[in-house]
């Protein structure tokens, strides 16, 4: 077979295997051959069995080939060295027998590179890049992919007491989630656009567009930023994809992982690595955190990307804030099935106006790491005074109460128990779970019943 027929059937299956995290595509310029209401896996059984009878139809065409091939790799590890009879050469005898399809075995591949046997002796006097099952997946999904950029605004402090604000800028990434009829989500970490006075977001084809946060949640360290889709030119449009959204619910120990964000703001990079935990707990100064931890590297400006399997499926959102730099080899994400209910809550939201906006009436402050493990408090916002006549201090609240759920979700700082109660109007009623000492210093768990105030009568 000479180089032009393998490179077609090549060609063949990386359309095949790319159509696949395409199938819940959305948006374009264009008229779309994708079904905006189809499911994104409803035709994997129909693309498996095409790509089952393509690689059959070649496999003849391709046999006496691969035996050749098999020779000479074994001659050639003979010559160089006979230490080299391992798991090298198992690898070079099982490529022979490859298929488009994406298999278990076939993922040995991102750990160890591939030989290409023609390398020169090609007649034309070209080479072609690699193809594996990675880099067929980056290529597929990058178009879901973005880079964010925020203005944002720190103030400095003198020695004689005097301040002045200053214009810093932060990067991060982010994942094209879904649409509406006009607007286009984009999901990303909350501490990438926390205080953002500016956001920008760049795609694919590199074009940039201002962002508007959409909302965010700092418990889970999720935000969610939009853009018009009017204000988003037609090429670029066309060239965006949507992310193929999968469970992190069954995952193995040891399987792939692949890691694409805008690390350290130079653009979009995919790092490779494996699920090195699943459940692990993660305490922060303010909170506890339940991610799952991988050997892809993850550094500052990852945050907001995505964390992928070898389907192409993003299974975790990435965050470089749960680094530690004394250690290298592990990454962390949030994953996903926590993610997506979070994630649709906040596109979901509806603008509450500002005279209509809920008031509780206690001032309190967060119990952060070094109380729990001191004090063995628990975790959430503890309350140091209550308002005389509040809606608190008519539903029981107390001071010294330590509040750990809001309205059914849990809470651990005080910044999160303010965005949960923006999202309520005045005259709702909430169920506040707060922690309470008894006279022996124990704490007891209570549930109070609390309906909310007018912010503009506080």
């Amino acid at each position: 077979m000479n180089n032009e027929e393998n490179k077609k059937i090549n060609d063949s299956e990386k359309e095949n295997s790319q159509s696949e995290y395409f199938d819940n595509c959305f948006i374009s310029a264009q008229t779309s051959k994708n079904d905006p209401e189809s499911d994104a896996g409803s035709n994997t059984a129909d693309k498996n069995a095409l790509n089952s009878s393509a690689n059959e139809s070649g496999h003849k065409k391709k046999n006496k080939k691969s035996v050749a091939l098999k020779f000479t790799a074994i001659v050639l590890i003979a010559l160089v060295s006979g230490a080299l009879s391992g798991a090298g050469t198992y690898f070079l005898l099982d490529r022979g027998n490859d298929s488009s399809g994406v298999t278990g075995d076939q993922s040995l591949q991102i750990q160890i590179p591939s030989i290409d046997l023609s390398h020169g002796s090609n007649q034309s006097g070209t080479s072609e890049g690699v193809i594996t099952n990675v880099t067929q997946v980056v290529e597929s999904v990058m178009p879901a992919m973005v880079s964010i950029n925020v203005t944002s605004t720190t103030t400095v402090t003198g020695m004689w007491g005097q301040t002045q604000e200053y214009e810093v800028q932060g990067s991060g990434s982010g994942i094209v989630i879904t649409q509406s009829a006009d607007t286009l989500f984009i999901a990303t970490n909350h501490h990438v656009i926390d205080k953002a006075k500016k956001i920008s977001v760049t795609f694919s084809d590199g074009k940039s567009y201002e962002a508007s946060l959409k909302g965010s949640d700092s418990d889970y360290d999720l935000a969610v930023v939009s853009i018009p889709l009017a204000t988003i030119e037609k090429d670029t449009l066309a060239a965006i994809r949507c992310a193929v959204l999968g469970s992190s619910d069954a995952l193995n120990l040891g399987e792939p992982a692949i890691a694409i964000g805008n690390a350290l703001g130079y653009g979009q990079s995919v790092t490779v690595g494996y699920i090195s935990a699943v459940g692990r707990e993660v305490q922060m100064e303010d909170k506890t955190m339940i991610l799952i931890q991988t050997d892809a590297a993850i550094n500052p400006g990852n945050s907001g990307g995505a964390l992928l399997n070898i389907k192409g499926e993003v299974i975790g959102i990435n965050s470089s804030k749960y680094a530690d730099t004394n250690v290298e080899g592990m990454g962390f994400a949030i994953p996903m099935s926590d993610a997506l209910p979070i994630i649709n809550e906040i596109i979901n939201e509806t603008a509450i106006p500002e005279d209509e906006q809920a008031y509780l009436g206690i001032t309190g402050g967060t119990v952060n790491s070094s109380w729990v493990s001191v004090y063995g408090w628990p975790e959430g916002v503890y309350v140091s005074a209550v308002t005389q006549s509040s809606p608190a201090a008519n539903g029981g609240v107390r001071a010294h109460d330590i509040i750990v759920k809001f309205d059914g979700r849990a809470v651990q700082t005080i910044d999160s128990l303010t965005e949960k109660l923006g999202k309520k109007r005045a005259g709702d009623t909430v169920e506040i779970v707060v922690m309470r000492q008894d006279s022996y210093g124990e704490f007891k768990e209570q549930t109070l019943t609390v309906t909310l105030g007018a912010k503009k009568d506080a």
